[in-house]
């Protein structure tokens, strides 16, 4: 079983893999080399290598001259890897994640978990973050303010 087997590729449903990427080919068309996927993704080609080197995509096919080939599903991985990153999970997690899915349905309990203790993490940095951007606001308002007032009240 490979990575993204149980991962959904319909996006339309507001899956996390996150919306197909431009140029994509069609399914039964769709092998890319390194450099076109990262051209497609923004990663670099040192990243994807080490992302199979660690185990976060560990079955990428090969050509017969052993060059990478990656699919659709391999970019939709890619996408929720990066939703994943944005979310502050550390690379462990992922990796774990990743072996989750590999080992069958019967770790759905591990990744519900996994995924809702990092949407608890998420949810307390947007709280935190709101209490900075109200800090800010403050401040802008307060510089506003201090602006405007007039030239003669500004010199006292």
């Amino acid at each position: 079983m490979t990575v993204t087997e149980t991962e959904t590729t319909d996006t339309s449903a507001g899956t996390c893999a996150g919306p197909p990427q431009g140029n994509r080919r069609p399914d039964g068309a769709d092998t890319y080399t390194i450099s076109e996927v990262a051209a497609l993704t923004g990663l670099t080609a040192h990243t994807l290598r080490w992302y199979e080197r660690i185990g976060l995509m560990p079955h990428i096919d090969r050509s017969h001259t052993g060059q990478r080939r990656y699919s659709n599903r391999d970019l939709d991985w890619l996408a929720l890897v990066g939703k994943l990153r944005l979310t502050g999970m550390p690379v462990a997690d992922m990796v774990r994640y990743a072996e989750l899915v590999r080992s069958g349905d019967h770790t759905y309990t591990e990744r519900f978990e996994l995924l809702k203790q990092t949407r608890e993490d998420v949810l307390s940095r947007i709280a935190e973050l709101q209490d900075t951007l109200a800090v800010l606001d403050r401040k802008i308002s307060f510089y506003a303010d201090a602006g405007r007032a007039p030239a003669s009240e500004r010199a006292r």
